[in-house]
């Protein structure tokens, strides 16, 4: 039940914090923008405390390591494989295009329009 409650607190730091941004429509932006970043803040760090909020914050954590584990593309890589894309989609349009002209013209040939 507690941490529902932390939840429901965090929830309504970010809406405090929204709410005081439009309040301050006629201030500076940066104390607008100041107001949604404290209540942000603020609701980060009462949903930190929370058992949900610990779990999300581990599987965050979990997930940028993992990322960091990814052995990504070279750029000789990423241009080869996009240049076999590009030539493979042309080549597909093209025997699509063919297909069609084909077919158009036997059903041309078939209803007696053909030349």
């Amino acid at each position: 039940m507690a941490d529902k409650i932390k939840l429901v607190i965090a929830l309504l730091l970010v809406a405090a914090g929204i709410a005081g941004y439009y309040y301050l429509q006629g201030g500076a932006p940066a104390l607008r923008l100041a107001s949604v970043l404290g209540g942000l803040l603020l609701a980060t760090g009462v949903a930190w405390t929370s058992e949900s909020g610990k779990r999300f914050f581990t599987f965050a954590g979990d997930s940028v390591a993992e990322a960091k584990r990814v052995v990504w593309p070279t750029r000789k890589e990423t241009l080869q494989t996009t240049a076999v894309v590009i030539a493979f989609a042309i080549t597909m349009a093209l025997f699509l295009w063919a297909v069609d002209a084909g077919l158009l013209l036997l059903v041309n040939k078939l209803m007696g329009r053909g030349e």
